[in-house]
């Protein structure tokens, strides 16, 4: 199975040690709490802070801490549920829980430990921020655990899984005002920007796996993986990406309409993201090693850059796309009688 050496279910296991329960809490996907802070700064510009930023500063260590360990906890139960079909994956199959004897009772200790804390942190902060890492830990619940177990069904894998997106982003704005929630443009920009990571996510998966080991494999581990094919995957990142779209352009323009020049550094965004979904063995299957990926980060810095500038200054003449605007034809011939 490509480089890795694949998992031999006919030899013993090594009784697991402490590190290994460290490691199924994925403490190196921290990375993906990138989506907080959207919810901070759009919070900050948009409504302000109703305390002073002491307090916000600290409610957004607390509740990063929160969402640390909330998100660890969703790991934990993923990688002791997943166990028996991660060993069909080529890099899975390196996992501990796939690895090593875990004891059932320690993991399910370990889970309990990070959910609680997580949950206890995040009522340091406000009402609105514990909602939201409670529907986060749900959400792991949802997509690991059966019978529900959302990640086994065509389309709501991705869907169940993307939603943490906007769930992040609640977070992050309740972080700074925890009596307001997000203009509804901006989550559902948020869970369907999500479902096109996490379906490409699949693409990647499908293509490289499907053509190392064959599609049988791959529906041995991910039971929904059965079901797709690298065409319909093609087509739904389509309708994710539009869909998206669709939704930031509303925010844009409801909200401030100089953001619409940022829209032209998303879509270089998308489509250096997608291109890098088509490479072979790209970190597209590691949305936590995007870092890696520097035309990704380049276009990340650039729609930054562009979206701080939009911030700060105004441009009175794109008001013009706020209102009805028709270009007026005349075709009345002229009368030649008349005066000059």
């Amino acid at each position: 199975m490509n480089a890795q050496t694949p998992f031999d279910a006919t030899l013993p296991r090594l009784r697991a040690g402490f590190r290994d329960y460290l490691r199924i809490a994925r403490l190196d996907h921290m990375t993906k709490h990138v989506f907080i802070v959207p919810g901070i700064v759009l919070a900050l510009l948009l409504r302000g802070t109703t305390t002073d930023m002491m307090g916000v500063a600290e409610n957004i260590l607390v509740g990063l801490l929160s969402a640390i360990c909330v998100a660890s906890a969703n790991y934990v139960i993923n990688e002791w549920l997943d166990r028996d079909f991660d060993r069909f994956h080529p890099e899975k199959s390196q996992r501990a829980a796939v690895q090593r004897e875990m004891s059932g009772r320690i993991v399910i200790a370990e889970y309990l430990v990070l959910l609680g804390l997580g949950l206890g942190l995040a009522s340091l902060v406000n009402p609105t921020f514990f909602v939201a890492s409670v529907l986060f830990g749900l959400s792991g619940l949802a997509y690991n655990v059966p019978p529900l177990r959302t990640k086994d069904r065509m389309v709501v894998d991705v869907l169940s899984e993307s939603i943490n997106n906007p769930i992040r982003l609640l977070m992050g704005w309740a972080m700074v005002d925890g009596l307001s929630l997000p203009p509804v443009s901006l989550v559902f920009a948020f869970w369907c920007g999500g479902a096109f990571l996490m379906n490409s996510k699949r693409l990647s998966e499908y293509r490289d796996i499907v053509a190392s080991d064959g599609a049988e494999i791959l529906g041995r581990y991910r039971r929904s993986f059965r079901y797709y094919t690298e065409n319909s995957l093609a087509v739904a990142n389509l309708v994710y990406a539009l869909s998206c779209a669709f939704f930031i352009a509303i925010f844009f323009i409801k909200y401030r309409i100089e953001y619409v020049l940022v829209f032209p550094c998303l879509v270089a965004l998308f489509a250096v993201y997608y291109a890098l979904a088509l490479t072979p063995g790209s970190v597209a299957r590691k949305p936590e090693k995007l870092y890696r990926a520097k035309p990704v980060i380049l276009c990340a810095a650039a729609t930054t850059v562009v979206f701080v500038v939009t911030t700060f200054v105004d441009i009175p003449q794109l008001d013009a796309f706020t209102g009805q605007k028709f270009v007026e034809i005349d075709w009345t011939p002229s009368d030649p009688s008349a005066p000059g």
